[in-house]
């Protein structure tokens, strides 16, 4: 009986055809190791790790960035609907009016029944901590109907903190 016979791997990696040959050679996949230590992988690996982690921080802090946005709006709506003492579902909540950081928000929406901005609308500011699904108004002012654009030239009867700066006169 012969002993087994110990082979060295061959250092030239042996490549598989078909489906990854349009990759340059050193991305191809290999059935053999090329020979070394390692530390080229382990730091392609780290690299790869951290990324994963930032990527995985990023999307969860998205989430419940937007989680809270989504909250907020929900009670801008239900704020709307009882200070107007109206049940209507075409309301719209602006975030950027006053600022996207500023968790202020302004929400429109018809004072009778209609297509949206067909009638004269409501518009309220809104903003404050969410207390039984509603947050406290501060002020607010009215558009005439068919105003496309919420424009300050066309804001009329401003009440609360909306005349101050955000109304005409």
């Amino acid at each position: 009986m012969s002993a087994p016979q110990a082979t060295a791997p061959n250092p030239e990696p042996l490549r598989r055809g078909g489906a990854f040959e349009w990759l340059p050679e050193w991305l191809q996949p290999r059935d053999v190791e090329l020979p070394g230590l390692g530390q080229l992988r382990l730091v392609e690996t780290i690299v790869l790790v951290l990324v994963g982690a930032l990527l995985a921080v990023a999307t969860i802090n998205d989430v419940a960035r937007q989680t809270k946005v989504n909250e907020r709006l929900i009670a801008d709506l239900r704020t709307w609907r009882h200070y107007t003492h109206h049940d209507y579902r075409n309301v719209t909540a602006d975030q950027e009016l006053l600022g996207s950081a500023s968790q202020r928000e302004v929400v429109c929406g018809n004072t009778s029944p209609g297509a949206p901005k067909a009638t004269t609308q409501i518009c309220l500011l809104v903003w404050g901590p969410t207390v039984d699904g509603r947050r406290t108004v501060h002020g607010g002012w009215y558009l005439p109907a068919r105003v496309e654009d919420n424009v300050r030239s066309a804001r009329y009867a401003c009440f609360g903190a909306a005349s101050e700066g955000l109304c005409p006169r």
